[in-house]
């Protein structure tokens, strides 16, 4: 394994067309908030955002990363930077790989406005985001592969042990019956999202109503989007995980529901081929875990049983599809104009597929 190059450290591109930012008014409220800043910074944005937009702000002394919600979305509730940079400050002194929360700015009734939306700014955490591949030049082995992916595991278990009280954070949730809110919440959005084209998930709805777990295994924090995306790598070390970011989704509930959302995502060596055209994350490289082997560490690490896995691992492949199913239906209503998103329907469908063969084959 070679030491990385500076190549490898995840960069931002160009602003995209009507996603600009006001950096006069940004500059000098930030300025007001950060000590030291010198300059005017150069503003660059990172691919994606589908949710949250996110904006590196190059100062010639600090390198700072500005969030706020998609532009002309309103809904609070969706996009709530204020609860996201609350949960990010709270847990830093306990969870020591959330960035540094630096400042926040919220829109109401402050005038005149920096910006259109609350939005908050943290230090830039530099290294490298593991995307859809491994990038070659670590010239990874199968065994540095599996060291990795025991590392980012442990990230999630450790994350699982905060104390909420001791975060501060135990109002994030809103207390017993996190699993069944979950089932019902999700089986009403997709009622509300579906399309004539795809399918109706209602046995796999049933199956979710009737098999939920008599116990919650614990209340915990959550991440609620842990993937390998959205973890940074030491960029002189790569095994070590020095960032979790994407906040926007933590919140108190069971920790097995989140494994369940992580391995939803989780496309390994030996799935079908529509499962493979699916998959962002390197999960499928030599030396990383299976789904099964990663359930199986994970319930050594924590203690907690993994034995009725199956509803959680069906839970998370559901959430998933409802979320697509969510994208495709702003698609096909033209709210949406990514023509990527015309592929979805299948993928719900293949989802639902998906499903219906783990509950054939579980003991539940």
């Amino acid at each position: 394994m070679s030491t990385p190059n500076e190549s490898l450290i995840d960069v931002a591109g160009p602003v995209r067309g009507g996603e600009e930012l006001d950096i006069a008014r940004i500059d000098a409220y930030l300025k007001s908030q950060i000590g030291g800043l010198q300059g005017t910074p150069e503003v660059t944005q990172f691919p994606g955002g589908a949710s949250n937009l996110t904006y590196r702000l190059r100062y010639p002394n600090r390198d700072l990363i500005l969030r706020r919600p998609p532009f002309g979305h309103k809904a609070k509730s969706a996009h709530d930077m204020s609860r996201e940079a609350k949960v990010m400050s709270k847990l830093k002194p306990v969870y020591p790989w959330v960035p540094d929360v630096l400042a926040y700015y919220q829109h109401a009734g402050q005038e005149p406005a920096v910006m259109d939306s609350d939005f908050y700014v943290m230090d830039r955490l530099v290294g490298i985001i593991p995307r859809q591949n491994l990038p070659k030049e670590l010239n990874f082995t199968p065994e540095h592969t599996r060291k990795l992916c025991l590392n980012v595991i442990d990230k999630l278990v450790e994350l699982h042990k905060v104390d909420p009280a001791v975060a501060g954070l135990a109002d994030l949730g809103k207390g017993e019956g996190y699993v069944k809110r979950q089932i019902e919440g999700w089986s009403q959005r997709y009622s509300a999202a579906k399309t004539d084209d795809v399918s109706d998930f209602e046995s796999v709805m049933s199956w979710l109503a009737a098999k939920m777990p008599e116990r919650e295994v614990a209340h915990c924090i959550i991440h609620n989007d842990f993937r390998f995306d959205n973890v940074v790598l030491n960029p002189t070390n790569p095994f070590e995980v020095i960032g979790v970011l994407d906040w926007e989704m933590a919140t108190i509930g069971d920790p097995l529901m989140d494994l369940g959302n992580s391995l939803a995502y989780w496309v390994q060596a030996d799935d079908d081929e529509f499962f493979k055209m699916t998959r962002r994350q390197p999960t499928n490289a030599p030396g990383m875990l299976t789904r099964q082997e990663v359930i199986d560490y994970y319930g050594e690490r924590t203690g907690w049983s993994v034995a009725s896995f199956d509803f959680y691992a069906i839970y998370g492949l559901f959430r998933l599809a409802v979320i697509v199913q969510q994208i495709y239906r702003r698609y096909k209503d033209g709210h949406a104009r990514n023509p990527q998103f015309a592929t979805f329907g299948p993928l719900v469908n293949y989802l639902d597929q998906r499903c219906q063969k783990l509950i054939a084959q579980s003991k539940l």
